[in-house]
């Protein structure tokens, strides 16, 4: 076997002094070799895939040496795969469930079999591909699913081209779903050409294997990049890729403005069943397929690959759309698209009574997850944020399938039968309803101006916290770099996006809510936070103070929520505008005739709000919070010393005197307000609008009545 580290379209990760540390620990090296595996995409997808070794170790019960497999169990991805996520089991037990194994209609049963053979307690549930591994005598073992070698695999002469490929080196086993079958069938193909290097399944994917980690790692790329090459070698060479071009894509800022106005539309058509959460990606890829002459024949065929069906649906919608289309009139655009979204629901349910067998699962969301505009590039829809860009990667890697299949063949989807089998498995049924529970918030989007700090920070954290994606902004860059980095740390980059935003600017704000609509799909949730004060006597405000007051707080209230609104109305699910106003809009106070004034406007403003977008099941609520001095900007400039000037003390006594002014004698925390607001949105209050809702402690002057 040739050991080459030199590698064109693979990434050859192995490091000598790590592995060296790791000699003798097979579980160790085999968690490390499965890290570099999933650490390169062009390997395998995420989630998907798996890998085991076979080592000797200590029977707990004899005392005496038993073989033992790891592998990878249920669920769990190999680019991030820990010891923990390993399933543990004797060898000779696994092979003996062969004596009871007595057919294809044995398969659920057996896998709940896999759990008479557990060697380690601790272990991850054995997943299905457990007997793929448990049957062939490698101590080393990959099963992936790279494009390149699924190109090959899904192609309508696959097994003719693999033989020839490899000189007859790598086996083939048509396509089956997994299970104990597939495993035996595994052996049997292995027994039948003795030293073969590793095995294609049939529009599935690739096992590969080695006698140690490193021959296992290194067999894998080899053969990877052969498939690779190969592909490499043949586009363009029979007939331009997918046909040729049919039309070229729109200029990048056309993708990105089309893209912000539709994806609000497109979510609204796809939230009848589940509130969805969207991603868009105009990848040079996609791009390459939306726009070609074999879209309209390859699209509606669907994948191959099982993990690609199993979190894009059968196939995906395509628009018919211009990609110059004007976008402004909501309603004709929704009536254009509303017939496509129907034929599609019609088409699953369809599969679905076509397919169905007398125990198979209800019928799930019929509507589409993915869908394709031509010229502009594509969205995906799912429950959360995560879900939607791995559905995204997976229909990239079904593109790549079909470019390669069409590039040496012809491209094969699975029948839809087999595909209905899969999506349907009673096994695939048990996982999802293991899955946790959604959260208050969960397919919920919101936009919290003023969010890179104090309040506005703590509510978009609450909401995070809830499930909810957020979009975190700031007309401060600095301060919003280091939000950023905070909640880069605290949650990911799937549940935050971030935009600099100052609330007296309209473009700023088109472009924080373009930013929330290509990011997560559109906005649910409109929180009016971002504030300043300024304190002085009446003889010492001047009209500069005035207009900076109103500007940010009653004209940045209304313009963010008018905008917000608008994109509440394209996905027509209702939504929550929360307006932080203060207790200052319902008593008075010295020394605050514009910041006073202002926040009566603000407070004002929600209520004629709330009467206008009743009818939208737009509710609008107002928290009015008292001396949140924690983390806040305004408290670090003038604002206290005036305020403890007004009062005649010092600011270090503010935060004591404020809490002793209060009914409770509490300090106010911006947690505070931020459990408000989740009160007032996460499900208990969706009935109430028009509402004030006072956090200050108890200050009987600003009772609303």
């Amino acid at each position: 076997m040739i050991q080459s580290v030199n590698f064109k379209h693979v990434s050859y990760l192995w490091d000598e002094e790590k592995a060296a540390a790791m000699a003798g620990d097979e579980v160790g090296l085999l968690i490390y070799r499965s890290n570099l595996l999933g650490a390169d995409l062009r390997l395998t997808n995420y989630g998907g895939g798996n890998t085991s070794c076979k080592a000797m170790a200590k029977d707990p019960l004899t005392g005496k040496q038993t073989e033992v497999m790891w592998v990878k169990g249920s669920g769990g991805d190999l680019g991030t795969l820990k010891r923990s996520g390993l399933a543990a089991l004797y060898v000779d037990r696994l092979h003996s469930l062969e004596n009871i194994y007595n057919g294809i209609q044995m398969e659920d049963e057996m896998v709940e079999l896999f759990n008479h053979c557990i060697y380690d307690l601790k272990s991850k549930a054995p997943s299905i591909d457990t007997p793929l591994h448990g049957f062939l005598p490698f101590k080393h073992i990959d099963h992936l699913h790279p494009d390149a070698a699924i190109a090959i695999a899904a192609a309508k002469d696959g097994e003719r081209i693999t033989r020839e490929l490899f000189n007859g080196t790598i086996g083939w086993v048509p396509w089956q779903r997994p299970g104990f079958d597939l495993g035996l069938q595994l052996r049997q193909c292995l027994q039948e050409n003795p030293g073969i290097r590793g095995i294609m399944l049939g529009s599935h994917g690739l096992f590969t294997w080695g006698d140690t980690a490193y021959e296992s790692y290194i067999n894998t790329l080899e053969v990877i990049e052969r498939c690779a090459s190969y592909l490499e070698d043949n586009y363009n060479k029979k007939r331009p890729v997918f046909g040729g071009a049919k039309s070229a894509p729109a200029a990048p800022e056309v993708r990105k403005k089309q893209a912000a106005a539709l994806a609000p539309v497109l979510r609204g058509l796809c939230s009848g069943h589940t509130r969805m959460i969207g991603h868009f990606t105009d990848d040079p890829r996609v791009l390459e397929f939306i726009n070609s002459n074999d879209l309209d024949r390859l699209a509606p065929l669907g994948t191959s690959c099982p993990d690609h069906f199993l979190r894009t649906k059968i196939s995906p919608l395509v628009l018919d759309l211009d990609p110059l289309a004007s976008l402004d009139d909501v309603a004709t655009v929704k009536q254009q698209l509303a017939p496509a979204f129907a034929a599609y629901r019609q088409m699953y349910t369809e599969y679905y009574n076509t397919c169905r067998h007398d125990n198979s699962p209800a019928l799930r969301d019929p509507n589409p997850v993915v869908i394709l505009y031509s010229g502009i590039g594509m969205f995906t829809f799912s429950k959360d944020k995560q879900t939607a860009r791995v559905a995204a990667e997976f229909y990239i890697n079904a593109i790549n399938v079909m470019k390669g299949a069409e590039a040496i063949s012809e491209y094969t989807a699975l029948p839809r039968q087999e595909a209905f089998d899969i999506e349907y498995w009673l096994l695939e049924e048990a996982k999802l309803q293991r899955m946790p529970k959604p959260k208050a918030l969960s397919g919920r989007i919101a936009l919290v101006t003023g969010s890179a700090g104090g309040i506005g920070k703590a509510i978009a954290k609450k909401f995070a916290d809830e499930g909810a994606c957020v979009v975190i902004n700031d007309n401060d860059a600095g301060r919003l770099e280091k939000a950023k980095v905070e909640f880069q740390k605290q949650y990911g980059p799937d549940v935050f996006a971030a935009a600099i935003l100052d609330v007296t600017k309209s473009a700023d704000i088109n472009e924080a809510f373009a930013v929330g609509a290509l990011a997560f799909g559109g906005v649910d949730l409109v929180v009016n936070c971002a504030g300043l004060s300024i304190s002085k006597p009446l003889e010492a405000h001047t009209e500069k103070d005035w207009d900076l007051l109103y500007d940010v707080l009653v004209k940045g209230q209304f313009l963010v929520t008018q905008a917000g609104v608008a994109i509440m109305r394209k996905q027509d699910m209702g939504g929550d505008v929360l307006n932080i106003v203060s207790k200052n809009a319902l008593m008075s106070g010295p020394n605050n005739a514009g910041y006073g004034s202002a926040k009566a406007a603000q407070l004002h403003l929600s209520r004629l709000n709330a009467a206008e977008l009743g009818k939208d099941n737009i509710r609008v609520n107002v928290i009015n919070p008292d001396a949140v001095i924690a983390d806040s900007k305004i408290w670090e400039g003038d604002w206290a010393a005036g305020r403890a000037k007004a009062y005649g003390i010092s600011v270090e006594e503010l935060p004591g005197y404020y809490a002793k002014r209060t009914l409770l004698n509490q300090i106010i925390l911006p947690e505070d307000i931020a459990n408000a607001c989740f009160a007032l949105t996460g499900g208990l209050l969706n009935k109430s609008t028009g509402n004030v809702v006072n956090v200050d402690g108890g200050v009987a002057t600003a009772f609303v009545r």
